[in-house]
């Protein structure tokens, strides 16, 4: 085994972690306070290749792989859980499924210009009665002539407001045993009928664009329909698959980001004569964060090597996602008792992390789904 990264990926990394402290992290307060989309930091993004970093250079990408991409959202999601949500969202579920399962053509015409950051892409499956239960989907596509008419309802979907394109998930048919065909379908963006609106309050993340899409008659050519229209509901598994690392390690960056302030502070903060870091108590709180942070970290990069190896890491991206997750929320929550009451002021930023960090136990399948993936691939 080696733990060792390469030459690029430490390079790539030590860039976006720049890139990170110097551009991102000085606007992550205002980016929560105010609910925004930043949307000229993704275009900076862009420029510096970071949107097209897992993908190959003959479509506009970095020809990087999982683990450099892995490290990037652990980077930006250390300053700022809005950021890396939405920077996540977006080549995982919006760029990914497109190169996964795309024609030719579709690539040419819509992962090319993600991968070089002209634009992102939004990935809607969830809906108000759908959310663990995706096989539920009760958008619906019918072929009319040579268009797909889309009618339903997406509720929850990251970036869409600022995406390019737009792939939904809607059921196209009947199998033999009588249950759902569903298919994936790209749409433009201003596709007439295809309204999309950002309607929520949300308590963390609150600077990453979540939207509500309605879809009512919206034609879109049959040559929109993304990969093998019976196998829809396997791709976007897949895509689950690859999206819940990279929700891995947006949590690792926030557990990080607050083992580092909680350290910062125990060794300033003085009671009873000495720095806190001097008791035991905050010295087991401590030790305990780093332990589980260090944890996550490997396994998220271990589902990362799994990925690039062309080998299965449906079990592995659910330890990663699931302990990763917890990981994050525990450090939070343990990063605000260490400041004691100053860590319940927004101030000192940590209250924040713990708000970013819960999204993260619910998005691309909750902690229980996460269980009973793992239960599967155990052959339970």
């Amino acid at each position: 085994m080696n733990f060792e990264l390469t030459k690029e990926q430490e390079m790539t990394r030590k860039m976006v972690r720049d890139f990170a402290n110097n551009v991102i992290a000085p606007r992550a307060v205002d980016i929560d306070r105010h609910a925004e989309f930043p949307k000229d930091i993704f275009d900076e993004m862009g420029r510096l290749g970071l949107l097209g970093i897992p993908f190959p250079e003959e479509y506009g990408g970095s020809g990087g792989d999982t683990v450099t991409y892995a490290l990037a959202v652990e980077e930006i999601g250390r300053v700022c859980g809005s950021t890396g949500l939405s920077y996540a969202a977006a080549v995982s579920l919006g760029a990914s499924p497109i190169y996964y399962f795309g024609t030719e053509e579709q690539k040419q015409e819509y992962l090319i210009p993600l991968t070089k950051g002209e634009g992102l892409a939004s990935f809607g499956l969830t809906e108000p009665n759908a959310g663990s239960d995706a096989g539920g989907t009760k958008t619906r596509a019918e072929l009319t002539g040579d268009h797909y008419v889309i009618n339903g309802e997406k509720c929850w979907i990251t970036n869409a407001e600022y995406a390019r394109s737009i792939t939904v998930t809607a059921v196209s048919g009947k199998r033999e045993d009588g249950k759902n065909i569903i298919s994936a379908f790209i749409i433009p963006k201003d596709t007439e009928g295809m309204k999309i609106t950002s309607p929520y309050e949300k308590m963390g993340v609150r600077g990453s664009n979540t939207s509500e899409i309605i879809l009512e008659d919206v034609k879109v050519p049959k040559e929109n329909i993304l990969g093998d229209p019976s196998k829809g509901f396997h791709q976007f598994l897949y895509t689950l698959d690859g999206g819940r690392i990279s929700i891995a390690a947006l949590a690792v960056g926030i557990a990080q980001a607050s083992l580092d302030k909680a350290l910062a502070y125990a060794k300033e903060r003085k009671q009873f004569g000495q720095s806190i870091s001097k008791f035991q108590a905050i010295q087991f709180k401590l030790a305990d964060m780093a332990m589980e942070v260090e944890l996550a970290r490997n396994m998220v990069l271990k589902a990362a090597w799994l990925k690039d190896q062309k080998k299965d890491f449906t079990k592995e991206s659910a330890y990663a996602k699931l302990f990763a997750s917890e990981t994050a929320f525990r450090s939070s929550n343990q990063a605000i008792q260490i400041h004691g009451g100053y860590g319940y002021m927004r101030e000192y930023e940590v209250e924040r992390f713990l708000r970013d960090a819960k999204l993260l136990e619910i998005g691309e399948g909750t902690s229980e789904i996460q269980r009973m993936v793992i239960a599967r691939q155990l052959g339970c």
